[in-house]
């Protein structure tokens, strides 16, 4: 048994069938990638465990593994739309920045200039490339597909478990998280009781905020 098995390991792997792409095309990529970079010093109104800032990329990030964890229970979901969905959602904040959410207004014109910014980022990119990545976009701003719900409904919710880890705040940013969000994340079943534990978390913080502060 354990001679098949190294001479299972020790076949050569099937070579890949990938040719070389146009020049234009290529650049257009990396150069749409180097510039995506600028995300990872954006930073949100949020921090660490450990009290540094966190970044729209490292959201984005723990967002698309957050996805990934519950595949299992998201069997009648086009999962590979929803991750792409998780990892474009933010990056016009690349060049525009983040707005906390307590500080978004009806009427701030945040969204049209996140979507002006997001087809600035795109421009490198080959037509069918930023075609796709655009459509992605709308279909998460407008939150009319399972995808889409599903993914502003994780988006509320990792948001509020890195707010748990951070380090103790005042009670009143505990409160508010308590009603953050609650239209995203009663879409199922599932995001209902995901909901329910992290209000749980967000309870206990809020309790040990009033303690410190008394």
């Amino acid at each position: 048994m354990a001679r098949n098995n190294l001479a299972t390991m020790t076949k050569t792997p099937p070579s890949l069938d990938l040719p070389e792409i146009p020049h234009t095309r290529l650049t257009g990529l990396l150069d749409f990638l180097q510039a995506a970079e600028q995300l990872k010093d954006t930073l949100r109104s949020g921090t660490t465990t450990g009290g540094r800032p966190e970044s729209t990329a490292e959201h984005s990030w723990r967002l698309a593994l957050m996805v990934l964890l519950f595949e299992p229970e998201l069997k009648e979901v086009d999962l590979l739309k929803l991750l792409k969905l998780t990892l474009v959602h933010d990056l016009g904040e690349a060049i525009s920045g983040d707005v906390p959410a307590p500080l978004q207004t009806p009427g701030d014109d945040r969204q049209e200039r996140e979507r002006r910014d997001f087809l600035t980022l795109c421009e490198p990119l080959p037509g069918d490339v930023a075609g796709e990545l655009t459509s992605l976009w709308d279909e998460y701003a407008a939150a009319r597909t399972v995808e889409a719900r599903l993914a502003k409904a994780f988006d509320k919710l990792e948001t509020m478990l890195q707010h748990v880890l951070m380090p103790r705040q005042a009670p009143s940013f505990y409160e508010f998280n308590l009603g953050y969000g609650r239209d995203r994340t009663d879409c199922s079943a599932l995001t209902r009781q995901l909901r329910d534990e992290v209000d749980e978390l967000t309870r206990t913080m809020m309790t040990g905020a009033g303690r410190e502060i008394a």
